[in-house]
């Protein structure tokens, strides 16, 4: 009990306050661990012949949880209360919370209320308490238990699977192939698993849940799409899933375990056969080594020169870096082989190996230390003898190396301290010889401990009598010559030098007052050339007079700028003078400025030039601006009269076209009066085109002196020619209707007072509403359908307006036609007689041929009388005449 309380106390209290802490964070886990706590335990009840259904209300009573505590536990609880009360209930879970304290599980907030109320979270938490403690906490592998157990349980077995890599109980098991793995390693007869694909996690899933469920008596406790369709699986879930595989293949593990037990100790006594064998070998080969290369050390025969004692040398470093390395690492490969063996022995209760004769370890470091002393012998007299004849090679040497730094320096030198570059330099490259020249001294100065180094050298190779000491007092002498002669040469360069630095300052100074007066004044000369050439473009009088004011003031500035050309002129003057009395030999042009005098002239003489070209063509501007504003004149003062005369007449047109003074045929006679006194206005049309066309060849776009442009009038000269048209055919179709409808005079003027009066916009059109509007103030009483019929009339295109002719066509109609029909049904009485029909051959005897044959057609479709067939009684004769809208 002590045990359960220390450490079971810590593994069930950390899951605990896991389960809070995930059930917030992923309220959809809840629905996998209903699935699989459900499915775990009806897989104990069904035991007992029963099962739940729904895990947070079957066990509130308390008797299938105490059912399920017997089932997995195999011992009996107390015995249940039956009642159905709270009381009952909350006892009953009491006795089944006590029991499972029993086995040594702190409860941790869980109570018999909760479990009693159907509180989800603390119900799920109970069963996974009851699964941790009977399925899982027994669970061990390789001293490893419970959780970790089954982990590295489920790595063993899946570890040979391609795709397989079980890390955890929740995503390393969402593809299925760890289900499907586990089912394989022990039943491969189930499942083939070549064929199954890491992209297809359902199929893997159904199919390991399957398999599991009909072959292996585990219960199917989730759905594949409720783990594919989670980005993390519920771990409690998937563990409680695969303890059950855990428990189903335990068996068969077990005997997996003793095999690999023996398999373990049959390759331990091989592979330390193996290391006994690799050890005499090893050993055997290394003493051999040993023994061909201890005499090579031992060798001390000298040699005569530099380069065969560091050949020597080179081999004894190609033997330490090549070759006696791996013999190292062989030497400590047998120490860690022997000891390994031995410790593998002892630990298998194996008697000590014991190596041949002269191969113990002992013997091999003895050979070993042989070797290392031969070798230290053998470095430490290479390296006196390469002292001993190093130190007249190294004095020769150095002698040889200095003095060719020396004469490789000197080279070239005294030719470039006789040049006479300066005399043709400007004044940055004469100061940049300068600034070289005493670098050079600098440097010529540094050299002088060289020379003494030479000199040293060679008075000690003297008195050690070198044998080529003559050839070294000779270049040793031709040295110090040389030197001297640098000095005298760098002295004498110094002095010219300076000289003509001070010549060419006083030019440089004269060159940089040219360049900042002569840019300036090129700049303005250059200016004035593209704006005396500049191409202008103008539209208006004011804009040539700007242009020709700002001329007048330029050519007011010609004599200044003529003086401050004079003065630039002078300043080159006076360099020429310097050079010519100094005999200073220029290399080049002005540092400061490309601008040449000759280039200064060049530009002036041209601006000159320019200047009366512009006179001339402001002049010849002005003339054409003079002209273009008459232009502009004559054209407005025609179109400014033209336009509101247009405007006028469309004016009285539509005053005509709406007023009811006369008849119509007065009107009619009014309006074209009118389009005479029009069409005679054309002349002035035509003038004020001809004048516009002026206008285009000018090339002018504007015009201040009026409003109208020529495209207006245009529009509004044909809008007048069409409305005046347009009108006098109006005229002329009422007169039409009037004569046709015998529609008195009267009647057509007070068609018209009514239209006018409810044409509120004043357009000559009523809207559909104005139209409405009008027809009941006419005694009109009509419905939706019978307006939309009369709109239909009278807008047949469906405009949504009603124009006066329409309405008069419609009005003429409504008065007309019931008389009409009256009487033609009359005539129909009085040929039909008292037998109420008429047959063809009586319309053919008493109508005209085309009249009798038209009617006959009309009335085709109606024709039958019940008395006469191919007849017409008076019914269908209406019908056909007038349609059935008009009975």
């Amino acid at each position: 009990m002590d045990h359960y309380d220390s450490q079971q106390t810590n593994d069930y209290m950390q899951p605990e306050e896991d389960w809070d802490r995930d059930m917030l964070l992923d309220p959809a886990w809840e629905k996998q661990q209903r699935k699989t706590f459900t499915a775990w335990c009806n897989s104990h009840l069904r035991k007992a012949g029963t099962q739940i259904d729904n895990i947070e209300e079957d066990f509130r009573d308390g008797l299938k949880l105490m059912l399920l505590l017997e089932v997995i536990s195999g011992e009996r609880l107390a015995k249940p209360e039956r009642g159905k009360m709270r009381v009952h209930k909350i006892s009953n879970v009491n006795k089944a919370l006590d029991f499972i304290a029993s086995k040594g599980v702190k409860l941790v907030s869980i109570g018999a209320e909760e479990i009693v109320d159907g509180n989800v979270k603390m119900t799920l938490g109970m069963i996974w308490t009851i699964i941790l403690r009977f399925a899982i906490q027994d669970i061990s592998v390789e001293e490893t238990s419970a959780k970790e157990g089954l982990l590295l349980w489920c790595q063993r077995k899946t570890a040979p699977y391609k795709n397989v890599n079980i890390q955890n109980f929740h995503i390393s098991w969402k593809d299925g192939l760890g289900f499907c793995a586990l089912i394989h390693r022990h039943r491969p007869e189930l499942i083939d698993y070549g064929k199954l694909r890491k992209d297809d996690p359902l199929t893997n899933l159904n199919t390991a849940f399957d398999v599991a469920e009909k072959y292996l008596d585990i219960p199917k406790m989730l759905d594949a799409e409720d783990i594919v369709g989670t980005a993390r699986p519920d771990e409690k879930a998937i563990m409680t899933y695969v303890s059950s595989f855990y428990h189903a293949f335990s068996g068969a593990q077990k005997a997996e375990t003793a095999a690999n037990r023996i398999c373990k100790v049959l390759a331990v006594n091989q592979e330390n056969e193996q290391l006994m064998e690799d050890y005499e070998k090893l050993a055997s080969d290394l003493l051999e080594w040993i023994r061909r290369t201890i005499p090579w050390l031992e060798n001390r025969a000298p040699e005569n020169t530099m380069q065969a004692m560091q050949q020597k040398l080179e081999d004894f470093r190609d033997y330490r870096r090549l070759h006696k390395p791996p013999k190292v690492q062989e030497k400590c490969q047998l120490e860690i082989n022997f000891n390994t063996l031995q410790t593998k022995l002892r630990l298998s209760n194996r008697p000590a190996f014991m190596p041949s004769e002269g191969k113990m370890v002992s013997d091999i470091n003895n050979a070993w230390g042989g070797l290392e002393q031969a070798e230290k012998g053998y470095e430490e007299w290479l390296l006196n003898e390469i002292r001993r004849l190093e130190r007249l090679d190294h004095l020769a040497e150095k002698f040889r190396q200095k003095a060719s730094i020396h004469e490789s320096w000197t080279d070239g030198k005294e030719a470039m301290l006789q040049q006479k570059d300066y005399e043709t330099a400007t004044l940055s490259e004469i100061k940049a010889l300068l600034k070289k020249h005493e670098a050079f001294e600098s440097d010529l100065a540094a050299h002088q401990d060289r020379v003494e180094q030479i000199a040293a050298i060679a008075q000690e190779l003297n008195e050690l009598d070198y044998y080529d000491s003559p050839s070294v007092n000779a270049r040793c002498q031709k040295i110090c010559d040389q030197w001297d002669n640098l000095g005298a040469l760098t002295q004498k360069r110094r002095e010219a030098l300076e000289r003509t630095e001070k010549l060419l300052e006083t030019i440089d100074q004269l060159y940089l007052e040219y360049a900042k007066r002569a840019a300036p004044f090129n700049n303005w000369m250059e200016g004035a050339m593209e704006d005396l050439q500049d191409t202008f473009i103008v539209h208006t009088i004011e804009e040539i007079q700007g242009l020709t004011t700002a001329h007048e003031q330029f050519k007011a500035t010609l004599p200044d700028a003529d003086k401050e050309r004079q003065a630039i002129l002078g300043i080159h003057n006076e360099v020429s003078k310097i050079v010519q009395t100094y005999h200073v030999n220029m290399a080049g042009t002005n540092p400061y400025t490309t601008i040449t005098p000759q280039e200064i002239n060049g530009k002036w003489d041209h601006v000159r030039q320019l200047v009366p070209r512009r006179d001339q063509a402001l002049m010849e501007e002005h003339t054409r601006q003079q002209q273009n504003e008459r232009l502009r004149k004559q054209f407005g003062a025609q179109a400014n009269v033209i336009g509101p005369w247009i405007q006028t007449k469309m004016e009285e047109i539509g005053r005509i076209s709406i007023e009811m003074h006369g008849t119509l045929e007065d009107q009619l006679n009014h309006l074209r009066q009118y389009e005479k006194s029009i069409i005679n206005y054309k002349p002035k049309i035509d003038q004020l085109e001809g004048d516009h066309q002026q206008i285009q060849e000018a090339l002018i776009f504007d015009n201040k002196h009026t409003n109208y442009t020529m495209e207006h009038i245009r529009v509004g000269w044909e809008q007048l020619l069409t409305t005046i048209a347009r009108t006098i055919n109006e005229v002329e179709n009422q007169i039409l209707t009037r004569d046709a409808k015998g529609i008195s005079q009267e009647q057509m003027n007070e068609f018209r007072a009514s239209f006018n009066h409810f044409d509120r916009k004043k357009t000559g059109m009523m809207d559909s509403e104005d139209f409405r509007a009008c027809l009941i103030s006419m005694g009109y009483n009509m419905g939706e359908a019978e307006f939309a019929r009369i709109m239909s009339i009278v807008d047949p295109n469906r405009l949504g307006v009603v124009t006066f002719q329409a309405f008069i066509d419609f009005m003429s109609r409504e008065t007309a036609d019931t008389d009409t029909a009256d009487q033609v049904m009359a005539s129909f009485k009085i040929l039909a007689g008292d037998k109420n029909y008429i047959t063809v051959d009586e319309l053919r005897r008493e109508l005209p041929p085309d009249q009798a044959e038209y009617c006959i057609a009309r009335m085709a479709p109606y024709s039958g009388s019940d008395a006469v067939p191919g007849a017409l009684d008076y019914m269908s004769f209406s019908t056909a005449l007038y349609g059935e809208s008009d009975l």
